[in-house]
């Protein structure tokens, strides 16, 4: 009987020591809100690693609202926290709507990853889009500073991530800024082909 017992936690404490934790650092996109958050693209995207990679499970900590001054102000305490395998950030979208500065959206998002890396965690960097009305330069200046922050630090980056989504206002809310319950596997299908390659 002790031996089963012995074994059993050895099996235990064995799975403890392999799960693995993805970290996703994001705002209303990744929050769901409007809807519940299991619908939302992080439980599904979720579930469809799951059948290949058991051991990884999905944390989100994303907040409705924040920029990347707020997401590099959390951090410190998610990576001790969590100590992820891999972090998802999904940040700027908020930036760019409030038109801050570009430059310090861009250090803000090099300061996230390299604190990511030092921790020992992979990063994935998700583009996001404003709206047309901000004008061309600074749209284009704004979903160009992903590409160039991802660049720079030598990690994948996810083309924006409501592609297909953002101009069909069937799977879009009545605000036009957050993409609805629908949508969302559309986003998780989107995000997944990159994340897996870090798996």
């Amino acid at each position: 009987m002790l031996k089963f017992l012995l074994v059993g936690m050895m099996v235990f404490f064995s799975t403890l020591t392999q799960a693995k934790s993805i970290v996703v650092l994001g705002d209303s996109i990744s929050a769901s809100y409007g809807f519940e958050v299991q619908h939302g693209w992080v439980a599904l995207l979720e579930k469809k690693i799951k059948s290949s990679h058991p051991d990884y499970t999905m944390i989100n900590v994303s907040i409705s609202g924040d920029t990347t001054a707020g997401g590099l102000a959390r951090l410190p305490r998610l990576l001790k926290q969590y100590q992820p395998e891999i972090v998802l950030v999904e940040l700027g979208a908020n930036d760019g709507l409030r038109g801050m500065s570009l430059k310090a959206m861009q250090k803000n998002l090099s300061a996230i990853i390299k604190q990511s890396q030092k921790s020992g965690a992979r990063v994935l960097l998700l583009s996001m889009r404003i709206p047309s009305n901000y004008g061309k330069r600074y749209t284009d200046i704004f979903y160009n500073s992903y590409q160039k922050v991802a660049s720079k630090h030598k990690i994948s980056v996810v083309p924006f991530i409501l592609e297909d989504v953002a101009l069909d206002k069937s799977q879009m809310q009545a605000d036009g800024l957050h993409p609805n319950e629908k949508a969302q596997p559309i986003i998780a299908n989107h995000i997944a082909p990159y994340l897996l390659p870090l798996l």
